[in-house]
């Protein structure tokens, strides 16, 4: 591999960053299928290949939207109903530690502040928490799964793909938003798949072109430097 592959790998990595707002131009299967393909190398533990991918577009995707919104909007204005939404597995902690929560506090505000939402605007934050479910205007969904028969590992296989999915799309000039948040409504969203029951939701994944000129798209997040994370061990 030479030097300027490099570069191109790295950038399509180093840009890569979540996507919140989507321009409506539509993104044709076959540039979706060659995504999928080039991901699907990722590793596997003894090359299980657990993941399944639902490609939702056109009235789909509508009906998707339509009823999870529903749900979404029903839950804001009843809390109590939190009982019934949940997802199969715990994405984030029951109790949070420092520096995690401290970043997710930062996240969380620099988002909001660009957005001039300002703390206590539950009404705001209710609405930009619904954006999640419109996809951010995103004209492809992509809804990933594995077999429940299967272990934790296969959630690091899957994992895997689905960034892989992600630096290929932003090789080709798209990008994404991956999106635990679907994991709570995992009923409506299985039902509307058609999926089996031994199948559970791990992630869905808007995908599109972003808009370049909505302000939302600016908010790039930060990384701890490589010295914050790694250790180096030679004796």
């Amino acid at each position: 591999m030479n030097l300027d592959q490099v570069r191109l790998v790295d950038n399509a990595i180093s840009t890569r960053h979540s996507v919140r707002a989507f321009l409506n131009t539509p993104v044709s299967s076959e540039t979706i299928k060659d995504i999928l393909t080039v991901a699907s190398r990722a590793p596997s533990g003894t090359n299980t290949q657990p993941w399944k991918v639902y490609v939702v577009t056109g009235q789909k995707r509508a009906e998707m939207i339509e009823r999870v919104c529903a749900a979404q909007i029903e839950l804001f204005n009843n809390p109590a109903l939190a009982s019934e939404y949940k997802e199969t597995f715990s994405y984030y902690p029951e109790t949070w530690i420092s520096p995690y929560i401290d970043r997710r506090r930062e996240n969380g505000w620099g988002l909001y502040g660009l957005l001039n939402i300002q703390k206590g605007e539950k009404e705001k934050m209710a609405a930009q928490q619904l954006r999640n479910y419109q996809l951010f205007d995103a004209p492809v969904a992509l809804y990933f799964t594995v077999n429940k028969a299967m272990g934790i590992g296969s959630k690091m296989d899957i994992s895997m793909m689905i960034q892989n999915v992600m630096t290929a799309a932003k090789a080709r000039g798209l990008d994404t938003c991956p999106q635990a948040a679907w994991n709570h409504f995992h009923p409506i969203v299985m039902d509307v798949l058609q999926a089996p029951e031994d199948e559970e939701l791990v992630c869905a994944v808007a995908l599109g072109f972003a808009d370049p000129d909505h302000i939302v798209n600016t908010f790039i997040t930060p990384r701890v430097p490589v010295e914050d994370f790694a250790v180096f061990l030679d004796e």
